[in-house]
């Protein structure tokens, strides 16, 4: 017999959705989705508008695609700001805050811009944190005995539907 998994604290969630795989994505990985539309992302993409994955973010992470957007990084590209967020409104469960790790063996990231990412999959049991930041994925290794899979978006190995 199955039990879900735990609700997150402050969370939108379900007895469906609490026993996905649960994921994690950094700002640039989002970019490539909702931005660049960039075909490396592709299956991450069908996973998550599939919902076959919980894609966990907190405000911090909503609030730094919009801080990066309004200072034009990706103007060239003609962002749609409404579908933006239409799609975080639709996908994405929100917690409130992100619970700090304990501070013996924290991993800890050499950007602490990142380091929200790597604090959200630890604290939430994430399966994976997708990013293409070096500074993340330098982690890789020592984030796997903790149960977290640190992979580009073109490295991520999905379960099927």
């Amino acid at each position: 017999m199955h039990t879900p998994a735990t609700p997150l604290p402050h969370a939108i969630d379900s007895r469906e959705t609490a026993a996905l795989p649960c994921i994690v994505i950094d700002t640039q990985v989002v970019m490539d989705w909702l931005v660049f539309h960039d075909p490396r992302v592709a299956a991450l993409t069908a996973a998550i508008e599939a919902n076959r994955v919980r894609w966990v973010v907190a405000p911090a992470m909503r609030d730094e695609i919009r801080h990066v957007l309004g200072r034009g990084v990706a103007a060239r590209y003609s962002p749609d700001l409404t579908a933006i967020e239409a799609a975080f409104d639709a996908h994405a469960e929100t917690i409130d805050t992100i619970p700090p790790q304990p501070l013996a063996g924290r991993l800890v990231c050499r950007d602490p811009d990142d380091q929200k990412f790597i604090d959200l999959a630890l604290a939430v049991g994430a399966r994976w944190l997708i990013s293409r930041d070096k500074a993340v994925l330098a982690l890789a290794k020592r984030a796997l005995p903790r149960g977290l899979r640190i992979v580009k978006p073109e490295a991520l190995q999905l379960p099927d539907a």
